[in-house]
């Protein structure tokens, strides 16, 4: 039987995660787990969250996940999830800069109102578009947006976003106050701005996607 970790570090709505993806993959064990062995002896990752990066950074340390995530992030199937997108980039501009894990060369930006934009609200919250791009996918689109349409619709919360040096990472665009990377993929490693989990039918079809996927 797959085992698929949620990782529990204290932030984000773990519950709807672990729901979503025990209904997209009935045959596999879902564990929420904070446990370093657990991490190391599943088969597929998922790292989500929500909030601040200092208090994300601050939280793996204290419950001693960066490794395993390390470790995670280097061999398995990885799905990063809101926070779990951004604290994989070197720094976040939040608060002054906060130092992240630093496994995606690149930073974390805060979104700004330009003339002409002062409508906007932000954190960026709700519906809106991604633009799928075909990266590290021979085949012409990425695996994980298999049965997807491009320009679907995925729920989004919030004010910052990523900016990966190296482009060819980029698996999704969207648009607000800028055109920001929405999803990276590289290898065996997928992660989203976007919430697939509060995103209706094409958010189940992504996790199910993910958990079918073998890079």
């Amino acid at each position: 039987m797959t085992t698929i970790a949620v990782i529990d570090y204290g932030m984000g709505n773990l519950r709807s995660v672990a729901k979503a993806i025990e209904h997209v993959a009935p045959k596999a064990k879902v564990v929420v787990t904070s446990s370093a062995q657990v991490i190391d002896s599943a088969d597929r990752i998922i790292f989500p969250g929500q909030g601040a990066a200092r208090d994300c950074m601050a939280s793996l340390r204290s419950h001693e996940l960066i490794e395993p995530i390390a470790a995670a992030y280097r061999s398995k199937p990885f799905l990063g999830i809101c926070m779990g997108l951004q604290v994989l980039f070197d720094t976040s501009d939040e608060n002054n800069g906060v130092a992240c894990l630093g496994f995606v060369p690149g930073s974390v930006v805060r979104f700004e109102r330009k003339p002409g934009q002062e409508s906007y609200k932000i954190p960026h919250m709700g519906w809106n578009e991604v633009l799928q791009s075909g990266v590290n996918d021979s085949s012409g689109g990425h695996r994980l947006w298999h049965n997807i349409p491009d320009r679907s619709r995925f729920y989004f919360v919030h004010s910052y976003y990523v900016q990966p040096q190296q482009t060819d990472m980029v698996a999704g665009r969207s648009e607000y106050l800028a055109n920001f990377c929405s999803a990276i993929a590289k290898d065996n490693v997928f992660a989203t701005q976007f919430h697939p989990e509060k995103s209706a039918d094409n958010g189940l079809q992504l996790l199910r996607n993910f958990s079918e996927w073998k890079p």
